[in-house]
């Protein structure tokens, strides 16, 4: 079967999906409707997956809106079909999110996602994460399937204001990847890790995430840059 035999027509909402978005349900199946339309035909999402849109996509990533504390600040990046960056400001109006997408496709898709869902919660921002060091950051990073932990973690880090959390978006490989990890996360100044499971009153298998502290690195008492002694 080719992918145009595909039927890529919008799955119906589950169950649990009203209890993550309430009110927010219209906005939730409107996106779940242009992902099976335009996130298709612009190659963001295969047609194989329509059919599981919800569970394995958009109800998936807005579960792990608990992670983040009232009125949050945060960035997504690679934030591609806006998972999870998009779900969670539509479960989360108070959320200030931040995509960030280095594709320019991919950036004016997100674009018009947030003004077709009327998202005034969100801000598209085009570019690699190391090219927006500086230019945006935030105390919560997140990112979904993007890379393993610690090449994830390298460019996650630089965005975070101040102490601050990578709330990463794994699989069954969360413990594996942490344990294999570790001691380059603690390079970059991580203090705590914790694997935390979301969901699983809705769904079958619960979306589990890596959740890393990192403390920004303090310049030690008494270390000068070479040649800042006066004489």
């Amino acid at each position: 079967m080719t992918d145009e035999e595909f039927d890529t027509t919008p799955p119906a909402a589950p169950s649990g999906a009203a209890a993550v978005f309430g009110d927010r349900m219209p906005s939730a199946i409107r996106f779940v409707e242009i992902l099976a339309d335009t996130g298709v035909s612009h190659g963001l999402i295969g047609p194989r997956e329509v059919p599981r849109l919800w569970e394995r996509h958009v109800l998936n990533c807005a579960v792990i809106e608990d992670a983040f504390p009232q009125d949050a600040r945060l960035i997504d990046v690679g934030s591609g079909a806006g998972l999870p960056g998009v779900a969670l400001a539509i479960a989360r109006p108070d959320l200030d999110v931040h995509l960030v997408e280095p594709m320019q496709r991919r950036t004016e898709w997100l674009t018009a996602t947030v003004t077709d869902l009327g998202l005034d919660n969100v801000t598209v921002h085009r570019g690699r994460a190391e090219e927006l060091v500086g230019v945006v950051s935030a105390p919560w990073v997140t990112a979904r399937a993007v890379a393993r932990t610690a090449k994830l973690a390298r460019w996650c880090v630089p965005l975070l204001d101040g102490r601050g959390t990578v709330v990463a978006m794994k699989g069954r490989s969360a413990q594996e990847e942490l344990d294999a990890d570790r001691r380059d996360l603690t390079k970059l100044g991580l203090v705590e890790a914790v694997i935390s499971e979301h969901g699983g009153s809705v769904l079958e298998e619960p979306t589990l995430t890596l959740d890393l502290s990192f403390e920004p690195k303090v310049r030690r008492a008494g270390s000068s840059r070479k040649g800042s002694r006066k004489r």
